[in-house]
């Protein structure tokens, strides 16, 4: 397939294009600093450009089969960029023509808030995460009411661990054991998975260990 990632020089956009093309897709890799991307391979293609610029994602969007995004907040940032860029990202599909959307959010979202520890709820959330978590909310609900056929990944904690394969996903909220982490591996996995299974097409899936 032919496939277009948003937030590509972060940790998860960089397994998703390195993982992406050990599969055989060709990808274009749209990063504001491409300078940090630090892959080369004869099928990927590095566009820069912002995705708070419009005319930039619709530009890149055109010629693609599927579009993954792994957008997150750069230090410092204050824009809404997670749901500002899902909107460009979204808007330019529907002009391209271009159909399915994997998205990153994160656990907590929706109704997968009680599967988050206490202190994360009530601690770490509102303390720490209250606009990135807003952000994401608005992120999610661009989504849901698009007319792409869409899947939303929720992951735990992002780890820098292995590549395992071997992780929970679609979990309810009151799901017992749950570590509350897996590795940004892992969900890159799960995320290029659901371009061959699209068993969560239209739904937002928890993943964990």
């Amino acid at each position: 397939m032919n496939l277009l990632v948003f937030g590509a020089t972060g940790g998860t956009g960089r397994q998703l294009v390195e993982q992406a093309l050990t599969q055989g897709h060709t990808v274009t890799a749209f990063a504001r600093n491409p300078a940090k991307l630090a892959v080369q391979h004869p099928r990927l293609r590095v566009v820069p450009g912002d995705v708070l610029d419009a005319a930039a994602v619709q530009a890149a969007v055109a010629g693609h089969d599927a579009v993954l995004s792994a957008l997150g907040a750069p230090a410092g940032h204050k824009a809404p960029v997670r749901s500002a860029g899902t909107r460009h990202i979204l808007e330019a599909m529907a002009q391209a023509g271009v159909r399915r959307f994997v998205c990153l959010t994160t656990l907590g979202m929706g109704d997968s808030r009680p599967a988050l520890p206490f202190a994360y709820k009530y601690l770490i959330v509102p303390l720490f995460l209250r606009s990135a978590f807003a952000d994401s909310e608005i992120q999610e609900a661009y989504i849901r009411d698009s007319g792409v056929e869409w899947t939303i990944a929720r992951p735990a904690t992002l780890t820098n661990g292995p590549h395992t394969g071997q992780y929970r996903h679609g979990f309810p909220a009151t799901e017992p054991g749950l570590k509350i982490k897996i590795s940004r591996a892992d969900v890159a996995d799960f995320m290029l998975r659901q371009l061959r299974e699209p068993i969560y097409l239209r739904q937002a899936a928890s993943l964990s260990y």
